[in-house]
C-alpha cells in the first residue's frame, strides 16, 4: 500500500512504514496521522507481519506537528477564537500513541535526522529506537508555549528520570543521538549509512522470536511501573499463565530440550 504521505513495504515478516513528507521534514498533518494509524492497524491485523519498522523519508524522521495544518494553525486575526489543541490531541495524537503502544507485535523506530516534538515522542513510544549518528531529539514544545504531548510527559521521566526529563522539556535543546544512547533514552546509535540495514536486521531478529510474548513483556513492564511490587508479581503470574499455555512456549521448551532451533508462530 502506498499513499502520498505514508509508504509501506514488506521484507519477509517485517513491514516498514515510512513517513513521507520529506520537504516538510515529515511534519504531521491530520490526514497524515490518519493514514499512519491506518497503516499500523493494517500491520496489526495482518498475521504475516511480525514486526514493524517506523522511519522517515529524506533527511528527517519527523519534525512534529505541522503548524500550518488548519487543525492547529492560529489565526492572525485577534478576534478569532483560538484553536482547541486539546481536541487535536484527543482526535489524533492520543489514538496514534496508543496504537503504537498497543501493537500486538514489536515496533522498531529508525530515526534518521531530526525527531522533534510529537515526532520525537512517537519514536520514543516504540519498543526499540535506533538512530543515525547525525540524528537528534528535540522537545520543542516549550519554544511555542506548549507542553510535551504524544506521550512525552509519561515517557521522558521513565526513560531518563525526572531531572533529565525536565531539562529536555523545559529547555527544548537539541539532544544528539549519541547522548540519547548514553543516557539510556534510546536503544542504540549507529552510523547514518548503517541505519536502514541495522533497523531491518533488528526487526528480522524480533520477527523470528515469540512476538506475542514480546508484546506481553512490553505490557508487563509498562503496567508494573504503576504497581507496587506485590501487585506486579501477581500480574506476572496472570500473564505467565496465559503464555505458558500458548504454542510458542511449548515449542520453545521442546526445542530447548531437543537441542534444535524453535519455530515460533503465535501472534
Amino acid at each position: 500500500m502506498e499513499t502520498n504521505e505514508i509508504l509501506v513495504s514488506n521484507e519477509g515478516a517485517v513491514r516498514t512504514v515510512t513517513l513521507n513528507r520529506p520537504a516538510a521534514l515529515n511534519a504531521f498533518t491530520t490526514p497524515m496521522m490518519t493514514a499512519l494509524r491506518a497503516a499500523l492497524d493494517e500491520a496489526a491485523a495482518d498475521k504475516s507481519v511480525r514486526c514493524v519498522v517506523l522511519t522517515g523519508s529524506g533527511r528527517g524522521f519527523c519534525a512534529g506537528q505541522d503548524l500550518s495544518d488548519p487543525a492547529i494553525s492560529p489565526s492572525l486575526d485577534p478576534n478569532d477564537p483560538p484553536k482547541d489543541i486539546g481536541k487535536l490531541i484527543d482526535d489524533y495524537y492520543l489514538p496514534l500513541a496508543l496504537t503504537v503502544r498497543n501493537m500486538p507485535i514489536p515496533v522498531v523506530a529508525a530515526v534518521n535526522g531530526v525527531a522533534a516534538g510529537a515526532g520525537a515522542n512517537l519514536a520514543l513510544g516504540c519498543d526499540l529506537v535506533l538512530a543515525g549518528a547525525s540524528a537528534s531529539f528535540i522537545q520543542a514544545f516549550s519554544k511555542i508555549g506548549l507542553i510535551p504531548d504524544c506521550g512525552g510527559t509519561w515517557l521522558l521521566p521513565r526513560l531518563v528520570g525526572r531531572a533529565r526529563a525536565l531539562e529536555l522539556a523545559l529547555l527544548g535543546d537539541k539532544l544528539p543521538a549519541v547522548q540519547a544512547q548514553q543516557m539510556g533514552m534510546i536503544y542504540r546509535c549507529v552510523p547514518d549509512e548503517e541505519l536502514a540495514a541495522a533497523a531491518q536486521a533488528l526487526a528480522q531478529k524480533l520477527a523470528a522470536m515469540p512476538v506475542r510474548a514480546l508484546a506481553q513483556t512490553r505490557r508487563a513492564i509498562d503496567e508494573a511501573s504503576l504497581l507496587d511490587f506485590e501487585d506486579a508479581l501477581k500480574m506476572e503470574s496472570v500473564l505467565q499463565s496465559q503464555q505458558g499455555s500458548a504454542h510458542d512456549y511449548l515449542e520453545g521448551a521442546a526445542a530447548f530440550l531437543q537441542k534444535r532451533k524453535p519455530t515460533f508462530t503465535d501472534r
